[in-house]
């Protein structure tokens, strides 16, 4: 074995993260770690990455027993991790990233030298990035082949990859998981943390399943019959893999965006020409890479920017100039796309978080004062509704897990009962089962009525939840179809700027109304 992680426990107080886990990965294998929102596995690559300091345990490579005391004595083993959100410097080139912090570039950088070994370990993994190129300017799969270099750069023998496929289009999980085999095949050994249950059964050799911080099983992925059985190890129950969609007849028209340009501060152009409308009982999916725009989009529509040209009208009404209290008094509802610089305040507790939108409730509320206790009991009813894992209404929402603090923000939304349900990445970073609720929750909501407008880089989401599909790409719509017109493969070249052959932009009209 390469790696052993024996017996290891990690206690946050009284959480307890990680209890009695070994974990063995054996040399050029790629190794899954699955399980549910605060399963506990990015705490223990945190503890093999150096980030962390396990209370119990013992680890062991190559035999023999080491310490990791920090993130420095892990890269001096060879043990690399790229992390779900990418620790770069956007303002520095791709070698400036890569070197930085490294022990023999202290006094004297030779970025020539490096950038000329950094070609070759691009060449050599099939990973060729431009060494001189702003981090920046660069793509999102660009940026994490500069991630995965920096661990190579540095000798990395054991390569952690956290949810690595996380914003990424189709082909980019291709060119991925193309890597990920040339790696492999140099002798390197991968841990491959993924919610995704069919990437695990195409790219993984074996699969250890975490729940409640305690290993369930470690099998091999080529006796899993198929993605069901892997759910159902890992949530511990039957999984309904289905979301259940009836047809609705669409009704009203709640949101019209007609022309809607939008120009940065910097001058930027970032939505060109964008027009499209979402009527009641339908569920309008957009897709597109990270950065095409769609987050300046839906700034324009909640308020938060204003367009610099065309009209955003919002149950009949104009909306441009409305600043977004009010927008959201017409009924909005909106999952933000960053949930820890936009929807929550990590020090105050759940029940406060879970408070933000609804603090002018008639029933919360006793000659001006908040009666806590009503409030407690009604939050702490929705945080069971929603499976969000907690010691209680008061615990602050820093110490959850991503995928539950991400579960209280979506509760909070949707119990608003909204006329139009913004929801931007609403899945991002949960497992199946966490997902599969909350997807059935917005089928919930187009059903009684709701216009649903779904920002998601999930292909495979978009197309179980859409009744059209909308692809972005450099600020502008590209095409506008039916759901039943849609292919993976023809979303991923729209998502690429590509048109795909046969298809041409009077779709994007027809399909915009």
């Amino acid at each position: 074995m390469l790696l052993e992680m024996e017996h290891v426990t990690k206690r946050f107080g009284e959480l307890v993260a990680n209890r009695d886990v070994s974990l063995s990965v054996r040399a050029g294998e790629v190794h899954a770690l699955l399980g549910e929102n605060g399963a506990g596995k990015t705490t223990l690559m945190n503890i093999l990455s150096g980030m962390y300091a396990a209370d119990e345990g013992v680890i062991r490579l190559n035999g023999e027993k080491i310490v990791i005391n920090n993130a420095r004595d892990a890269i001096a083993k060879g043990i690399g991790m790229v992390h779900q959100h990418f620790m770069l410097v956007p303002a520095l080139t791709v070698i400036e990233n890569v070197v930085l912090g490294l022990k023999e570039n202290k006094h004297f950088l030779d970025l020539r030298g490096a950038a000329a070994r950094l070609n070759e370990l691009g060449d050599k993994f099939g990973l060729a990035v431009d060494p001189w190129a702003k981090v920046a300017d660069l793509s999102i799969g660009q940026q994490q082949r500069v991630e995965i270099l920096k661990a190579l750069y540095r000798d990395a023998q054991l390569l952690i990859l956290d949810e690595p496929t996380a914003v990424l289009t189709p082909q980019e999980v291709e060119s991925l998981f193309a890597m990920i085999r040339t790696l492999t095949q140099e002798g390197l050994t991968i841990i491959f943390i993924s919610h995704k249950l069919m990437e695990i059964l195409g790219i993984c050799d074996r699969c250890t399943v975490l729940r409640r911080g305690e290993v369930v099983q470690t099998i091999d992925v080529a006796d899993i019959t198929d993605k069901q059985h892997l759910a159902n190890m890992m949530v511990g129950r039957q999984v309904d893999l289905h979301v259940q969609k009836p047809r609705v007849t669409p009704g009203d028209e709640v949101l019209k965006l007609d022309d809607i340009c939008y120009t940065d501060k910097d001058g930027a152009r970032r939505v060109k020409n964008v027009s499209f409308a979402i009527r009641r009982g339908e569920i309008l999916g957009i897709c597109g890479i990270d950065g095409s725009g769609q987050s300046q989009l839906v700034e324009c529509i909640t308020g938060l920017a204003h367009a610099t040209q065309g009209s955003v009208t919002l149950n009949g009404k104009p909306s441009n100039q409305m600043p977004t209290r009010e927008i959201l008094r017409h009924g909005v509802s909106h999952i933000p796309e960053d949930r820890h610089r936009m929807a929550m305040v990590g020090q105050l507790s759940i029940n406060e978080n879970l408070l933000l939108m609804t603090s002018a409730r008639k029933d919360f509320l006793c000659h001006g004062l908040y009666r806590w206790k009503a409030i407690s009991t009604y939050n702490q009813k929705l945080c069971e509704d929603y499976q969000i894992k907690a010691q209680g209404v008061s615990e602050p929402m820093t110490n959850l897990s991503g995928g539950n603090q991400q579960k209280v923000i979506v509760a909070r939304e949707m119990d608003r009962h909204p006329n139009l349900l913004i929801a931007m990445h609403p899945n991002r970073g949960l497992d199946i089962g966490s997902t599969k609720y909350i997807q059935g929750k917005i089928v919930e909501a187009r059903n009684n009525g709701a216009a649903v407008l779904l920002v998601s880089g999930d292909l495979e989401e978009i197309m179980d939840l859409s009744d059209r599909i909308a692809v972005m790409y450099n600020g502008r719509i590209m095409a506008v179809m039916p759901q039943q017109s849609a292919t993976i493969d023809k979303l991923g070249l729209l998502m690429a700027g590509v048109m795909p052959e046969g298809m041409n932009e009077h779709i994007a009209t027809n399909g915009a109304s």
